[in-house]
């Protein structure tokens, strides 16, 4: 365990932090993966959907080189007029989860705010290194798009979430919608997400062997999609978002973030480029709080707190 000053994990997060040990260790290595896709699988999305007016259906779409991917259109049940829309990217750290992970507090924003949400079941690293996640992503958003209107989604109200590793891929939708005259984005949800493969900051450094997704973690999630590229000159900023020199002309963003854990000085670095630029985001960064935590503890004060802040703002967004 790392031996370096960091800010101390919430109380009642820290109590949490023993049963997420279980399923979710701090260090994954590349011989964990396995065990990770099963622990991190998400559960029936029939459970999850039980009790909520929600209507799912499925659909094959050609993700990067024309392959075949899946997505989940879920929209409130009886909608009958154009809702907004949202490409939805999961979290697993490139390499694990699937499109319904993390999924339970977006459908809130289905079964709350009337949205119709996208769920991308993008290819995993390293089976699939980049840009395979990032251009099937992409691929889905074009999707949207293109059929917003038999999926009922107003082309003014289309926005990009994800958390995590899906966070960072979302963060690179909204580049690459950018750069190629894509679709227009009303918003991004960047939820701690991971924009950095250089591993260089503060924060990266004070997270060894303890919380969720420490330093050797991130090492090897960015290995995983990037090889050797890894750190180096030549790795895009559609895939490691921290890269890009130019954010100006993004959709306004809300970005949240644990302020312990590793993510936390990356995605102030990103929110400040924001601001750099001329842009609009929204910075929350939560006391205490361990990567993650509103999925492994939403029982808590704080990921409560983090929850309801973040749905306030994606309302905001949506409405007309």
């Amino acid at each position: 365990m790392s031996s370096v000053a960091r800010p101390e994990f919430d109380p009642e997060l820290k109590a949490g932090l023993a049963v997420v040990g279980g399923v979710f260790p701090p260090t994954i290595t590349p011989d964990l993966i396995a065990f990770m896709r099963r622990s991190y699988a998400s559960p029936p999305i029939e459970n999850t959907l039980r009790g909520r007016a929600i209507t799912r259906s499925e659909h094959t779409i050609a993700g990067h080189r024309g392959e075949p991917i899946q997505v989940s259109v879920l929209r409130p049940t009886g909608a009958g007029s154009p809702r907004p829309g949202i490409v939805f990217v999961h979290s697993g750290g490139l390499m694990f989860g699937d499109r319904f992970s993390g999924a339970d507090l977006v459908l809130d924003w289905v079964d709350n705010l009337g949205a119709v949400l996208v769920a991308v079941e993008y290819r995993l690293a390293p089976e699939f290194p980049d840009p395979f996640p990032r251009e099937d992503c992409y691929a889905a958003l074009e999707w949207a798009a293109t059929t917003a209107e038999q999926l009922g989604i107003r082309h003014d109200r289309l926005m990009v979430a994800g958390a995590s590793s899906g966070g960072g891929l979302a963060a690179g939708m909204a580049l690459a919608a950018r750069d190629r005259g894509g679709p227009a984005l009303c918003g991004q949800v960047l939820d701690y997400p991971m924009l950095d493969d250089r591993g260089v900051t503060a924060s990266t450094g004070q997270f060894d062997g303890v919380g969720v997704w420490d330093r050797v973690s991130n090492e090897t999630g960015w290995s995983a999609l990037l090889g050797e590229a890894r750190g180096g000159p030549d790795v895009s900023p559609y895939a490691a978002p921290a890269r890009a020199t130019n954010l100006s002309g993004l959709p306004p963003a809300f970005i949240d973030v644990g302020a312990a854990e590793i993510f936390r000085d990356e995605a102030i670095a990103y929110a400040d480029g924001l601001w750099a630029a001329g842009g609009d985001a929204e910075l929350h960064v939560w006391s205490g709080g361990f990567h993650a935590f509103d999925i492994f503890a939403p029982h808590t004060v704080v990921a409560r707190g983090m929850v309801r802040t973040r749905d306030t703002w994606v309302e905001k967004i949506l409405a007309d």
